[in-house]
Order: C-alpha cells, then sequence, then structure tokens
C-alpha cells in the first residue's frame, strides 16, 4: 500500500470512530445528560456492571491514578458513580455506577443503535455485520479508551 493510501485509510478509521463518540455524545446530552464529556463514557464502560477500583480506572483510561481519582471525585458530586468498599480487599474502595449512571449508560447505548443507523443504511445490515468482524479481527485487544 503506499504512503498516501496508508494515510487516507488511516484519516477515515479516525474519522468513523470520532464520528461515532461524537454522535453518541450529542444523543446522550440531548437525553438530559449535559455535565458529561465523552471520556465519562469510557469510564462508564469500565464501571459497568460490577465496578472497579480507582487503580482500574486508571489502567483502563491509561491515565494516572491521580487523574482518576479526580474523576471520580467529580462523577461522585454529579451523583453517577458511589464509592463502596471492596467485598474481596478490605484496604480498597470500589467504584460502582448509581442508578443514575446505570441510567445514563442505558442512553448511550440507544445513542450508539442510533448512531449505526445510518451506516446500516449504506451499507445494508449484511454489510455492517461483515465490517464490524472484520475490524474486530485487526483491531489492538485491551481497554477501549479514548485518543488523548
Amino acid at each position: 500500500m503506499h504512503s498516501d493510501d496508508a494515510l487516507s485509510l488511516a484519516a477515515v478509521f479516525l474519522a468513523a470512530g470520532r464520528g461515532l463518540v461524537d454522535a453518541i455524545h450529542a444523543d446522550v446530552t440531548a437525553h438530559g445528560y449535559r455535565d458529561l464529556r465523552p471520556v465519562h463514557g469510557f469510564a462508564f464502560s469500565r464501571l459497568a456492571p460490577d465496578g472497579a477500583t480507582v487503580s482500574e480506572l486508571a489502567a483502563h483510561l491509561d491515565v494516572t491514578k491521580q487523574a482518576a481519582s479526580q474523576m471520580v471525585d467529580e462523577l461522585v458530586r454529579k451523583g453517577y458513580v458511589q464509592r463502596r468498599a471492596h467485598p474481596a480487599d478490605a484496604r480498597a474502595r470500589l467504584v460502582v455506577l448509581t442508578e443514575r449512571g446505570r441510567a445514563c449508560t442505558r442512553a448511550a447505548e440507544r445513542a450508539a443503535q442510533a448512531a449505526l443507523r445510518p451506516w446500516a443504511a449504506e451499507l445494508g445490515e449484511r454489510r455492517l455485520r461483515e465490517l464490524a468482524a472484520d475490524l474486530a479481527r485487526v483491531a489492538p485487544g485491551g481497554p477501549l479508551r479514548p485518543i488523548w
């Protein structure tokens, strides 16, 4: 593949990902969750369904423990998460979604479905599933995190 082609292809993939993040965030915001940023959705994906420690959240987001702790403090103040005793480690605290956080996560799931409807209309359901399978084969494993 020629380097110009590779850059163009990479730009298309990055734009598609960014477009999905923007569409999901816009829809979630339109449904009343105006006090969140897209990064919070990446955090929620790690916290659902069973919670995580601040250290686990920091590793998931690829940020320092201090930055993750500050985000958790913010989300506690906004009512999306709470800290609980860790069931297996008396020294650790578990960060879990509140009902408000779970409701926001459900709104994000509906937003993702809505964001993909134009893709399905353009490509067809079968081709969209094939594209998803193709991308799953080449995408790196590990946590889904924002591009800082």
